[in-house]
C-alpha cells in the first residue's frame, strides 16, 4: 500500500484546503487511458473504483492502475531546482523520508 511521509500529508492537506474544496475532498492520482504516467487533480470525492487513503486529515484517491503502480511506494515531497515543491515517489525499502522522519502508512 502507498505510504505517505509527514511532508506529503501536509502538502496534500494544503493543496485540498487551498482549492476551497468541500470537506471530504482529496488529491486524486490517476492515469490516462493506456498511459504509464501519473496525473494529479483535486477531486470532491473519489471515483467509483478509486482506492481511498486517509492519513492525518489528508485524503488521496487512487484509480486502479495508479494504485497498482504505487502499491510498494512512498509519496514524499522535495524542492525542485527552482525552489518549488514537488511530489516524489520512492521505493518503500527506504527507512526514512528525505526530512528524516519515518513515513506514515495511509
Amino acid at each position: 500500500m502507498l505510504m505517505l511521509t509527514p511532508t506529503a500529508v501536509q502538502a496534500v492537506r494544503a493543496i485540498t484546503d487551498a482549492q476551497g474544496s468541500p470537506e471530504g475532498s482529496g488529491l486524486r492520482i490517476f492515469t490516462a487511458a493506456g498511459a504509464e504516467t501519473l496525473q494529479l487533480s483535486v477531486a470532491e470525492a473519489p471515483a467509483e473504483q478509486d482506492q481511498v487513503l486517509a492519513a492525518e486529515g489528508s485524503r488521496i484517491f487512487l484509480d486502479e492502475q495508479a494504485a497498482n503502480m504505487l502499491d510498494d511506494k512512498i509519496l514524499d515531497t522535495e524542492l525542485d531546482k527552482d525552489g518549488n515543491g514537488a511530489f516524489v515517489v520512492l521505493p518503500q525499502g527506504q527507512n526514512m523520508a528525505a526530512d528524516g522522519q519515518a513515513p506514515a502508512e495511509a
